[in-house]
């Protein structure tokens, strides 16, 4: 499995962006998937995740009802839309695949890590 993690850059704050990540691979629609971040100098985290189906989402406190993460088992892609976003979601964002049925929310439980895209938001 390898996973491609697009759509980061420079935006200002209130501003939005949708990264997207294309999984390369035969069984995306059955894993489940997850978006994390890491900002300079902290630990990798949370920001949302997905079940196979895309029924069941989770996100983390810091960005409810600001993002919403999708998929199209289709495309084989996992989306992360990003709204009103703040300086403080600066990162780099990485896409993930859950190693169990049900994702957690721990990055323990995540392989095939992708290679990350980076979003700046100015103030």
């Amino acid at each position: 499995v390898q996973l491609q993690a697009s759509g980061g850059g420079l935006v200002q704050a209130g501003g939005s962006l949708r990264l997207s990540c294309a999984f390369i691979g035969s069984t995306f629609s059955r894993r489940g998937m997850g978006w994390f971040r890491q900002a300079p100098g902290k630990e990798r985290e949370v920001v949302a995740t997905i079940n196979w189906s895309g029924s069941t989402t989770y996100y983390a406190d810091s960005v409810k009802d600001r993002f919403t993460i999708s998929r199209d088992n289709a495309k084989k892609t996992v989306y992360l839309q990003m709204n009103s976003l703040k300086p403080e979601d600066t990162a780099v964002y990485y896409c993930a695949v859950s190693t169990s049925v049900v994702p957690t929310t721990l990055v323990p439980d995540f392989g095939s890590w992708g290679q990350g895209t980076e979003v700046t938001v100015s103030s």
